[in-house]
């Protein structure tokens, strides 16, 4: 497939391409055009006039190309699901649910791009100002939108930052991850069908350092939402100067499960969040921290569990975890478990390689503070300590240098009240682990975590700029 430039199909200049293959066989699922920084300059260029036009685009209009959007999105699910599967590994069961999701987002941020409502200012409560001003503020779109997306959820994380730039009237240009730029060129191509004007959505594929350093750096991009790792995102807020930034980083989630937790909803809850998506998630389950007078019952109801997990073919709808991205990654997640077990850490189950498909793993006795607990480890093993009291529970999951989420199993409401209070991270989930989002709600982290918070309205008003108007009248 081209590129899209502008809102047409275009080969990038360098007339170079790449294949885009499965992380599961090798065998090639398609083909891109790899674009270079002549062609970030077409985009931006085109951005720029794009946002021209689409700002002064009534926002009902928005909304109805967006919804015909949503529409095609939900006649396409089946062969985005497809090619989900294919160029990310993911297992077929869930590629369809994320791309069920497309068209329903669609809609939500076309509807809160109509609702840009603005505050009237009580002037006359500042001394000295009487009744002869009205203030209020109104909101209007930055502009350029640079959306820079990863692998592990190419529809859904494409769909957070595009519908919302989109519905309140940005022109974007967006960078998927190299290794699965397919589906985003498939939603793209429901927004052109849509009737998106030309300049509005542009979709550049190839290299990140190359495009992400042109992209970010220059100054006709007014705002930036990224979503990766925290260092990349250091990166970027090192070289975007002064721009808008949205930033989803890494993450080590915790669960804290208390003695008074029940237990076979913990493990259930745990086997499942820890390891969708291979454990290639931000909100995966990485740690689990538990009271030493559950602990053993609780590995002996987890363990069972995990190793019901099947792995395999990612097109089967028997496979219940696909693969890693690549096989450097699962070998780099290999590495990781048999550091953890060096350290005097125990592996109960999983952490078998074979290419880029991993067993699910459970390492228990885990050191809080080694690199398997400290360091994000996307991929499918969870790390389970001993916290002896309160103190240190919530020490253990705080310990850490991000603050995406967290899950608290316990049946005590004044437990559940102090983790809302003391856990610093910026989604608590009671009776459930990390692992669960709705669309709609706000979404982003604490501390290392990132910056800002996504979710149709949320984004919406992150992809948008507050201006104060005075109306100066004479006193009275």
């Amino acid at each position: 497939m081209k590129l899209l430039i502008g809102g047409q199909w275009a080969q990038a200049v360098s007339g170079r391409r790449e294949d885009v293959t499965s992380p599961f066989d090798g065998s090639v699922v398609g083909s891109v055009s790899l674009a270079g920084r002549e062609d970030v300059d077409g985009a931006l260029a085109a951005a720029t006039e794009g946002a021209r036009v689409w700002r002064r685009t009534p926002a009902h209009q928005r909304m109805r190309i967006l919804l015909q959007a949503a529409a095609l999105a939900d006649e396409r699910a089946e062969s985005i699901a497809q090619t989900i599967s294919a160029e990310a590994g993911k297992a077929i069961t869930e590629a369809r649910g994320e791309a069920s999701r497309s068209g329903e987002l669609i809609r939500l941020a076309a509807f809160e791009g109509t609702q840009l409502y603005g505050d009237s200012l009580p002037l006359d409560a500042n001394p000295g100002t009487g009744f002869d001003k009205v203030g209020f503020t109104v909101r209007q779109p930055v502009g350029v939108v640079v959306a820079i997306t990863p692998f592990n959820y190419p529809s859904l994380l494409v769909l957070h930052k595009v519908a919302p730039a989109l519905a309140a009237g940005n022109a974007v240009v967006l960078k998927p991850a190299r290794t699965t730029p397919l589906t985003a060129l498939a939603l793209a191509a429901c927004f052109v069908d849509a009737g998106l004007p030309e300049g509005v959505l542009s979709v550049l594929t190839g290299a990140g350092g190359e495009l992400g350093d042109a992209l970010v750096s220059d100054p006709r991009v007014n705002k930036i939402s990224f979503t990766g790792s925290t260092p990349i995102g250091t990166r970027i807020t090192q070289m975007a100067g002064v721009k808008k930034l949205s930033l989803e980083l890494g993450a080590s989630c915790p669960v804290v499960v208390l003695p008074d937790a029940d237990i076979d909803a913990a493990t259930a809850a745990v086997a499942l969040g820890g390891f969708v998506n291979a454990g290639q998630v931000c909100i995966s389950v990485q740690r689990v921290i538990t009271h030493p007078k559950i602990a053993g019952d609780f590995l002996d109801a987890l363990v069972p569990r995990v190793r019901q997990i099947s792995t395999g073919d990612p097109g089967s709808t028997e496979t219940g975890m696909g693969t890693l991205i690549t096989e450097q990654e699962a070998e780099r997640v290999e590495r990781s478990i048999r550091a953890a077990v060096r350290d005097g850490a125990t592996l109960l189950t999983g952490g078998e390689r074979d290419g880029a498909v991993m067993s699910p793993a459970v390492v228990t006795g885990v050191d809080p503070d080694s690199p398997f607990s400290q360091d994000e480890l996307f991929g499918p093993a969870v790390a389970v300590s001993i916290a002896e009291d309160w103190q240190s529970a919530i020490a253990q999951a705080n310990g850490t240098a991000y603050g995406l989420g967290a899950g608290i199993f316990t049946s005590d409401v004044s437990g559940a009240v102090r983790a809302i209070r003391e856990l610093d991270t910026g989604t608590i989930h009671i009776n459930w682990t990390p692992l669960w989002r709705a669309d709609l709600m706000p979404y982003g982290g604490l501390k290392g975590s990132g910056i800002g918070k996504e979710g149709p309205r949320s984004a919406v008003a992150e992809m948008t700029d507050v201006k104060t108007v005075i109306l100066h009248g004479r006193p009275w």
